[in-house]
């Protein structure tokens, strides 16, 4: 334990400062003749040096666990976490499936529509109702796609 700390003691006192040399930076501000204004950390001909009062460091806000909160093993966690995989390798597996089927009624859909597009003689409303089934069959096949991102997504994490 003792070689643990000999070496992460050097590390952060190295961090620290070379944190607090950035910090401290020297800030330049700088008006060419068209009045843009520029800021820089390198010195430049007629640019003026800027003295801020460094900004307080932000206490890092610190939640803390309520008393008589249920504390979970490691084990029973990983077999929920398991179990967790395994419904959203299912829902993908049904999800995949949903989506061909969707895609090959979308296939068929267009078929149809093309053959009363053709035919002079279809009326106008059944052309009118092919258009309406033919968005609802493409917001199917967006939906499943757009499910199979987000498991795949989560599946992931």
């Amino acid at each position: 334990m003792g070689t643990k700390i000999s070496v992460i003691t050097p590390i952060l006192i190295i961090t620290g400062m070379i944190m607090a040399a950035t910090a401290s930076a020297e800030i330049y501000k700088h008006a060419d003749k068209e009045g843009r204004i520029t800021y820089s950390n390198t010195p430049t001909k007629g640019a003026k040096k800027l003295y801020l009062d460094p900004s307080p460091a932000q206490p890092r806000p610190t939640v803390a666990t309520p008393d008589g909160f249920p504390k979970v093993a490691r084990k029973v966690q990983q077999q929920r976490d398991l179990k967790r995989r395994e419904i959203l390798a299912e829902e993908l597996a049904a999800e995949e499936k949903l989506l061909s089927d969707a895609r090959q009624a979308l296939k068929q859909g267009e078929a149809s529509y093309e053959a009363l597009k053709v035919n002079p003689a279809q009326s106008r409303h059944n052309v009118v109702n092919s258009e309406e089934q033919m968005k609802k069959l493409r917001e199917q096949v967006l939906l499943h796609e757009n499910n199979i991102v987000a498991l795949k997504r989560e599946l992931a994490n």
